[in-house]
Parts: structure tokens; C-alpha cells; sequence
């Protein structure tokens, strides 16, 4: 197995295989569909691609991606969770648990969550950390019903969702309304869980301060490790490949998202030699190519992803970094990923 970098290193927790075998699914099965080790339960880290086979495989040996979703998030045991989802499950209330969860999210690629409470809703939104192309779609809706799921167990209430929103087609409807209590959208421009704010007040009845005081130490060190080795333009690309379709993609916003004054921002590109404008360039050429990748979208699609609005000014951008046209490209390159 090939040496995993570290920001393309994912640890699949115990409790995911020890799921599937209660469903049935030996690991040596989904490392078979996957093309990957049949001992993939026992090794430590998968990259991206091979963490995406993984769910893929899972996807093709349940059946229905909505019965998949279902039947893992009511499947996975307490007992297996990671450090990462102890601390949310262990947390003194439902909204502390998911400001929680979306903090740790950072050390476990490529998911990423961000909270959003306006009015009388709480909205959770699902984006991939890599900006690159999407997870499987059984990957999205066991994310988000696992957030459900994690505000059940601690509250000890059957708690139900508003709304949920999927970008991709997601099975069998029903089964998900069922699980989630509300309507579910598939083919909407994100993937959303939105909760009654009231209930992320809701006390859990499985907080353990003590338990608490060990974990958040340990997991904020990690996370202040995970992010001192990235250099700021290195962060600066992957909010850029997160926004590019927002419009509005300057200097002064990033280094808001960055909670920094655009000068500072500007002063420490410079001292790694970059500038704003370069980078915005670099990230708009890695997900054109990622985008090219995907034969379901056509290139007048990719450009709009990538934040052009004309496509002749795609084109001719991409005949400077490529040296030929986007058509060409991706027949040039296609099943090269």
C-alpha cells in the first residue's frame, strides 16, 4: 500500500467495520468490491480515493443507498466511537456537541461541517474538505444522519429533523423520511441538515465533564498541529476551491474567513512567495482538471464551478495552463483517475 500523506490520511474507525459485520458485510467483501487490501480493516490509514472506494463499496453491497444510510447509523455502537465523536457525544448539550463535532471534523478529512442558527433553525451544511470533486453520495446522508443520530442518543429523545438536502440522488426517499422524520430534497445545490433550534438546546443526559477534561486537550493539540502544518497559502487555495462559485472571491473576504486584516494576509503570502492572484490561478486549474475528471459535467458546467461566468474565458485560460482545450484535455486524460 502506497505511503499516505498527511493531509490525504484518514483513519476509519474500528466501530465502521464492526457495524458492517452486524449488517452482514465482512470487510474482506468491501475491500474486494473496493479493489483494495482484503486486510483493510487492520491498516491504519486509506487516502481519499481509497476512503471514496471504501463507501462506494458499501454503497454496491447494500443495495439502496437510503436502506445503506439507515441501517449504519443505527448500527454503529456507542462503545466503537473515535475520540473525535466521544467528546460530542459527551457533551453538556445538543448544540455544544455540533459546534464540537464540526471542530474535529477538521481532523478527519475529507468531510467538513459548518453551523449556521438563524431564527428558529439550525442548519448544518456538508462540504468536502478536498474542494475537489464530491464523496458518494452514501457517505453524504450517513454524515448527516449520523448528527441526528448523535442528538438522539444524547438527549435520550427521538428527535426529528426540519429539512434535509442532498445534491445527489439518494435511493429509496421514504426510507430516509422515515429515519429523519421530515422531508428529504435530493438534487438541491447542498447538502444541509436543518434542526428546530430548540432542540439543539436540549440537555444530553450523556455529559461527563471528567471525560470532557481528558479529551478536548489531546484533540485541540492535534488540531493546532494539523493546522500549523499548513502554510497559509495552502489554507487560502482550499477556501478558495470551497467559494469559487460564490462570486465575490477577494482578498478581503478570505482573510475575514481567516479572522486576519487583508495587509496580514497579504504580508504573509508574501513571505511565501505567493500572491493572492497566483493562488486564485492555481486553484482554479486543480478543480478544473478534478471537474474534467468527471464526465457528467459538461464543460460549460465546469466553468461556472470554476467562477467563470463566460465560457470563452475559461477556454482561453485554460489553453494557457494546459496548452488545449478543456474537450481535448479530458478525452486525453480520461480514465486517468
Amino acid at each position: 500500500m502506497n505511503t499516505t500523506h498527511a493531509s490525504d490520511a484518514i483513519r476509519i474507525p474500528p466501530g465502521f467495520w464492526e457495524g458492517l459485520r452486524q449488517l452482514g458485510i465482512a470487510p474482506s467483501d468491501v475491500a474486494r468490491q473496493a479493489r483494495l487490501p482484503l486486510d483493510i480493516d487492520a491498516v491504519p490509514f486509506v487516502t481519499t480515493v481509497q476512503y471514496y472506494a471504501i463507501w462506494q463499496a458499501y454503497t454496491e453491497l447494500s443495495g439502496d443507498i437510503a436502506q445503506g444510510i439507515v441501517k449504519l447509523a443505527t448500527a454503529f455502537e456507542t462503545a466503537q466511537y473515535p475520540p473525535t465523536v466521544l467528546a460530542p457525544y459527551h457533551a453538556r448539550d445538543y448544540r455544544e456537541a455540533l459546534v464540537r463535532m464540526a471542530r474535529y471534523k477538521q481532523l478527519c478529512p475529507p468531510e467538513s461541517l459548518s453551523i449556521a442558527e438563524e431564527g428558529d433553525r439550525c442548519a448544518i451544511e456538508l462540504d468536502w474538505q478536498s474542494g475537489g470533486l464530491s464523496g458518494p453520495p452514501l457517505l453524504a446522508g450517513i454524515t448527516l444522519a449520523f448528527l441526528l443520530e448523535l442528538g438522539r442518543r444524547g438527549t435520550g429523545k427521538p428527535l426529528t429533523a426540519r429539512l434535509v438536502e442532498f445534491a445527489q440522488p439518494m435511493g429509496d426517499a421514504r426510507a430516509l423520511e422515515a429515519y429523519f422524520g421530515c422531508p428529504v430534497r435530493t438534487g438541491a445545490s447542498r447538502n444541509r441538515l436543518t434542526l428546530r433550534r430548540r432542540d439543539v438546546d436540549l440537555p444530553f443526559i450523556t455529559y461527563n465533564e471528567e471525560l470532557l477534561d481528558i479529551l478536548t486537550p489531546a484533540l485541540d493539540h492535534s488540531l493546532v498541529e494539523r493546522q500549523s502544518a499548513s502554510t497559509t497559502s495552502q489554507t487560502v487555495i482550499r477556501i478558495m476551491k470551497r467559494r469559487l462559485t460564490e462570486g465575490g472571491l477577494d482578498m478581503r473576504s478570505v482573510a475575514r474567513e481567516l479572522g486576519m486584516s487583508d495587509r496580514t494576509l497579504q504580508r504573509r503570502l508574501a513571505d511565501e512567495q505567493a500572491s493572492f492572484k497566483q493562488l486564485l490561478t492555481q486553484a482554479r486549474r486543480e478543480q478544473a482538471r478534478a471537474y474534467l475528471a468527471d464526465p457528467s459535467l459538461d464543460i460549460k458546467e465546469v466553468a461556472f464551478l470554476i467562477g467563470y461566468e463566460d465560457q470563452n474565458s475559461f477556454y482561453r485560460a485554460f489553453r494557457l495552463w494546459e496548452g488545449d482545450t478543456p474537450a481535448n484535455w479530458r478525452t486525453a486524460h480520461a480514465g486517468a483517475n
